[in-house]
């Protein structure tokens, strides 16, 4: 991959790069898949497709769209309660104000993971 160029395909570093930030969402907060995908460097479509078809091993819970909204929410609502997050008024999703993820803090989080990743990355592309 040439550095600074946004990943675009849904191959296996990808997939795993929005696992790693996945994984660092801290218990009790969600992060929207746009904001997934601007610490990993893909668009928020191509984090959906990885959560649906890769996602089950992680806190899947914890991805939302941009408003806190959750595709699964009544599979999500177990683990929401457990964590102490409350569902908003709309009864769709919850309010990223109070549940938003500390944006700063996971780039942090998942910068190590994310940058022993790429240290196994193969050179030759």
């Amino acid at each position: 991959m040439t550095p600074g160029l946004p990943r675009t395909r849904m191959d296996d570093v990808t997939v795993e790069r929005v696992l790693r930030v996945v994984e660092a969402i801290p218990a009790g907060r969600v992060a929207a898949y746009g904001e997934v995908g601007a610490i990993v460097g893909v668009g928020p479509r191509l984090v959906g497709r990885i959560m649906r078809t890769w996602g089950s091993d992680v806190p899947w819970w914890r991805v939302t769209n941009a408003s806190g909204d959750h595709p699964l929410l009544a599979r999500a609502l177990p683990y929401w309660e457990t964590e102490g997050i409350t569902v908003k008024p709309n009864g769709h999703g919850c309010r990223m104000a109070e549940f938003g993820a500390d944006l700063t803090e996971l780039r942090q989080e998942s910068a190590a993971s994310l940058a022993e990743l790429e240290d196994e990355t193969p050179s030759s592309h």
